[in-house]
Parts: structure tokens; C-alpha cells; sequence
């Protein structure tokens, strides 16, 4: 089952990376209007590289939901003792299928660029469920006395508020991607270094505003890491968790950053997809680690 875990939780990454991947490349429409057939077709005859991105995030998304839901199954006989395990079970998958529809829907009859911006946030969901089961199957919180960990209410109110901040901000970035905004502005941090000003159209606004949320939230997660090495150094995993998470919110920052400067590198791109994710994860267990906490104290 350990194996399983790992397999499936890489797999998670590999459906958020593709789905920034189509999107970036423009390879929604690869497979024509058909869903789940590419062109009407099991296997088609002229190949693009369009249609090889879209039916392979495709293929990808349908391995892995097989494992989700062997895992989710697998786990709720297996450490359905655990709290959180059936819960997170079903939420794997409900959001992995939830997706999928998503993207169908997508397919069949198309979608504006503020709903297909749901599209990555629905899979991250899903993503943070795995990985959730994941450490519980390794027993992650016996190797970290998280049991015995108290988090008191200023800390737990920085863990949600940014959770929920973070997701909010995932929101704003995928809706760059989707409304083609990404290089609206030549410049970085401003729109326009050498002439400031309010941005004057809705790509302005959506890239600006995004650049604005991305902004606050790494100060946020500094301030929260002040706190943390501050306040928590003998509560270790809350300690080295948000080192972890200012490492990443700084490599997503420079990663954005670096997207202007290259003129929208894939590669780049798809690093800041990757990021946002390890981060979105490491805020879910401090979610949990702040329900046990809760539950610790009564």
C-alpha cells in the first residue's frame, strides 16, 4: 500500500503538471471536440503534437484515477481506525472524477477562462487528499510526535487564512493562463517599470491582480515563519514546515518572475505550476496537524 501511495501521489503531480502543460501549449482542442475519443477515434491517424499532449494528460488522468480509487478503497479498510482516512478517501476521488467531468465539459462544448480556471484547483484538491492519505499511511505524525503538538489559535489562524488564501491565489494564476494574459505585461514587478500606472483592461487587471496576491502571500508566509522560529522552534515539523513553505512561496515568486523575462519558458512555467503545488500540500498538513492539534488539547 506504501508503494501504491508514493505511485499514486507522483501521478497526482503528473496530472496537475499535464493540465498546466495543455494549457500552456494550447492543446485543449487537440482531440477536436470528442471526449473521451480523440477525434472520434481510439487511436487516431494524423498525429499533432497537440493531440499527443491532450491524450496523454488524458491517458495519464485515466491511470490515475484507477490508483485513486484503488487507493481510497485501500485504505479505508485498511487504516479506516484513522480519523481522517475515510474522509480524505472519498475526497480523492470525488475531486479527481469532479475534474475530469470538468475538463469533458471542457471538450464537448467549451468553457470561459474564469471556469476553466477551476479546472487546476479542483485537481489540487484531489492532489493534497493523496498525499494527506499518504503521510498517514507512512505514519508520518508518530515520526514527528504530532500527537503531542499544540498550535495555538494565532498560528491556527495563519494556517487557514493562508490555506484558503493560497487557493484563492492558485484561482488568480490559472485564470492568467486561461484568459492569455500571461505576457499582457512586459515588465515585472510593474505592468510598465518606466511608466507606472493602474492597469486600463481586464489582462492588466487579471495579471496585475495576480502579481498583487502572489505578492502578499510571501510576505504573509514570512511573517508566519518569524513566528515559527520565533515561537515554535521546539515544535519541530511546525518549524522546518515553514522553512519548507517560504522556500517554495520564494521559488514560486521567482519562477513568476522568470516567465516574463523569458518571454513564457515552458519549462519555467511548468515550475510554477509544480511549486504551487508542494506548497498547496504542505499547507493541507498543517490543516490536519491543526485539527489534531484542536483535538489534543480537549
Amino acid at each position: 500500500m506504501k508503494w501504491l501511495a508514493v505511485a499514486t501521489t507522483i501521478g497526482m503531480i503528473f496530472i496537475l503538471i499535464g493540465g498546466a502543460l495543455v494549457t500552456k501549449t494550447g492543446s485543449g482542442m487537440g482531440c477536436g471536440r470528442s471526449w473521451p475519443l480523440c477525434n472520434g477515434k481510439f487511436l487516431p491517424l494524423e498525429i499533432t503534437p497537440e493531440l499527443v499532449i491532450e491524450l496523454s494528460h488524458r491517458l495519464v488522468s485515466g491511470v490515475v484515477g484507477i490508483m485513486v480509487l484503488v487507493l481510497s478503497v485501500w485504505s479505508w479498510k485498511a487504516i479506516g481506525h484513522i480519523r481522517e482516512t475515510k474522509f480524505l478517501s472519498f475526497l480523492s476521488f470525488f475531486f479527481l472524477l469532479l475534474q475530469a467531468l470538468v475538463g469533458a465539459a471542457a471538450v464537448k462544448w467549451g468553457q470561459s477562462g474564469f471556469v476553466l480556471a477551476l479546472h487546476f484547483g479542483i485537481s489540487l484538491i484531489s492532489f493534497s487528499a493523496v498525499l494527506l492519505l499518504t503521510l498517514l499511511i507512512f505514519e508520518i505524525d508518530k515520526k514527528f510526535d504530532a500527537e503531542k503538538l499544540y498550535i495555538d489559535k494565532r498560528m491556527g489562524f495563519h494556517i487557514i487564512g493562508v490555506s484558503i488564501y493560497s487557493y484563492l491565489l492558485i484561482y488568480t494564476g490559472a485564470l492568467v493562463r486561461h484568459t492569455k494574459s500571461s505576457l499582457v505585461c512586459r515588465d515585472w514587478p510593474l505592468c510598465l517599470n518606466d511608466s507606472p500606472s493602474l492597469p486600463s483592461n481586464m489582462y492588466e487587471w487579471v495579471q496585475m491582480g495576480h502579481r498583487a496576491a502572489a505578492g502578499l502571500i510571501f510576505i504573509w508566509i514570512a511573517y508566519i515563519l518569524y513566528l515559527a522560529v520565533r515561537h515554535y522552534k521546539d515544535q519541530k515539523i511546525l518549524y522546518w514546515g515553514w522553512i519548507i513553505s517560504f522556500i517554495l512561496v520564494s521559488l514560486q515568486v521567482i519562477a513568476g518572475a522568470l516567465i516574463i523575462f523569458t518571454r513564457l519558458n515552458l519549462y519555467i512555467a511548468l515550475l510554477h505550476a509544480f511549486f504551487i503545488t508542494c506548497l498547496f500540500g504542505v499547507l493541507s498538513y498543517f490543516i490536519l496537524l491543526y485539527s489534531r492539534s484542536k483535538r489534543n488539547k480537549q
